[in-house]
Order: C-alpha cells, then structure tokens, then sequence
C-alpha cells in the first residue's frame, strides 16, 4: 500500500473513530437529559422530593444545579404555603372552640331569662352573666382583630420618646382597683428619668397585659412589680409576681396563641394576652423572656436595644 492511500486509512479510521466517540457523548448527553426530565416530571407530579443529581463538572451539570436551585426555591414556598394553610386551619379551630363557649352559655342564659321573666332576682343575676360573656367575646374580638393587624403588617406604630415612670404608672392606675380589691400590692421600681422610644398606646397594651396575666395567677396577699432600668444600649422591663409560678411543661408554650395550660385553674382566659404581647415587643425590635419557678413566681423580662447613629 503505497503512502497517500495508507495516509487516507488513517485519515478515515481517525474520523470514524471521532465521530463514534462524538456519537456517544451525545447518546450518554441524551441519556442524561431524558433522565433529568423524567426525575422533574416525578418532581411536578409529586412522586420525587429534591433535585436532579448532579455530582460531575461541565455546561449540562451547571444547567442541572439551576434546576435544582428553582427546585429548592419552590419546595420552600411549597413549605411556606403548607405551614400557612395549617396555621389557619388550627386557628379557625381554635377561634371557632373560644366561641362556642360564650355563645353556648349565652343561650343557656336567655333560655333561664325568658323562663323566669317575673324573678327579679333571677333575671339580675342571669343578666350579670350575661355580661361577662359579652365581654369575654368583644375580649376575644378584639384581640383577634390586633393580632391579625399585626401579622398583616397593617400597624405602623407612631413612636416617641416616652418617659417610662408614667407609661408603667397609668399601667399601674388602671389595675390598682382590681389589685385592691383582690388584696394584692402592685408596686413599681425605677429610675423615674427613663425614657423610651415607643408607641405609648401599643406598649401600655403589651405590658398591660402582663400585669393582667400576673393578677390571674396569684392571690391575696402577693406582689406584683414592674421593674425597669436602663444602660447605655439597653432599656429592660420586668414584670415579676409572687404568684403560683407556670409548670415547666408549660414554659415552651406560653406564647403560643389560645395554649391553655391542663394546670391552670383560670378558665374565662382565652389564651391570647401574652402572644399579643409578645407580638408587640417584637414589633418594637424587643424581646421577651420568662422564668419561673412553681409555687415562687414568675418573672417576665422585656429587653429594648437602644439604637444609636
């Protein structure tokens, strides 16, 4: 064979050889994107969890990681829509398990009003009654209304510079009678020039019912005192009573909305007070913590950092 033929063999076997080797990278290139399609077809089906996999280098690997990205930002909002169904089925539930109460009790009520319409005594008594579930559902109403406002965001608070000592004082006014007349001493403690930047109407709320939540867990003869200091970069508020204490299986659960305790014995709450508190401080950029310590107190301490320039 002479030299230009056997040049043209290799010539040949070369080109044959690449386009076999080019013929398989595009089958094994194929193999992978009709694999890839079909792990996303599962994927949108709901029968596959997670990305396609991807552990080699090269364009088709990064097209895969972007994929897998888009996948993982839709699992998320996925979880988000899940978690947010569920929050609202469970809150229903529960808004609509706080009603019945009232209303059941209500009609029990107007049942007994209308059958002793001529008992003076019986009909002021039911009528008392009455009342208290009405204000225990304008209660619940309007702290549902709150707190929707501020899950929503639809609060902007209108803060000011507030001097502490006053805002704790016209807490302390407007639970002295209830203290007073349950035998209670409500007290308060601090630097009288303390001043906090804050939306007065919306914290008097938050700390208010701290106080109210101290008043139903203790009894004649305890102390209840709000606390308060300041340091350079930090303002902490206390709400400490002398009261019965919260059962540690309780702590974790405290601020969840309508959680009722299987120790407590307050049964007109409805398990909203201190999620709304809590709601409230954070949206001042505070925090919330509790201790307590059944049968020695509990003590709710509220931190405000300071923001400077």
């Amino acid at each position: 064979m002479n030299l230009p033929v056997a040049l043209l063999c290799c010539v040949l076997c070369g080109a044959l050889t690449a386009l076999w080797v080019v013929c398989h990278r595009l089958g094994q290139q194929e193999r992978k994107m009709e694999d890839a399609a079909r792990q996303i077809t599962e994927y949108i089906l709901d029968r596959r969890k997670g990305g396609i996999e991807c552990n080699e280098e090269g364009a088709i690997y990064r097209l895969f990681h972007e994929v897998n990205s888009l996948v993982a930002i839709a699992d998320a909002h996925a979880d988000s829509e899940r978690r947010a169904k569920e929050f609202l089925r469970d809150t229903v539930s529960d808004i609509s398990h706080q009603l019945k109460t009232p209303i059941a009790a209500l009609n029990i009520y107007n049942g007994i009003l209308q059958q002793e319409a001529d008992n003076a005594d019986t009909v002021r008594k039911f009528a008392g009654l009455s009342e208290q579930e009405l204000d225990r559902l304008e209660s619940l109403v309007q702290s549902l209304l709150k707190m929707a406002r501020l899950d929503v965001g639809a609060i902007t608070l209108e803060q000011s510079p507030e001097n502490l000592s006053e805002l704790l004082g016209q807490i302390k006014g407007q639970y002295s009678f209830r203290a007073g007349q349950e035998g209670k001493e409500l007290v308060l403690a601090g630097d009288e020039r303390s001043v906090l930047l804050c939306d007065r109407i919306w914290l008097t709320e938050a700390i208010g019912n701290l106080v109210k939540n101290a008043l139903d867990h203790t009894t004649q003869g305890d102390r209840i005192q709000i606390r308060w200091q300041q340091s350079p970069c930090l303002t902490t508020i206390a709400v400490e009573d002398s009261g019965s204490g919260i059962h540690p299986e309780d702590l974790y659960h405290i601020f969840k909305r309508f959680y009722r305790s299987r120790f407590s014995k307050d049964t007109q709450g409805v398990g909203l007070g201190l999620p709304l508190a809590k709601s409230i401080i954070e949206a001042h950029q505070g925090s919330i913590e509790v201790y307590s310590e059944p049968g020695h107190g509990t003590t709710f301490t509220i931190c405000f950092p300071i923001m400077t320039k």
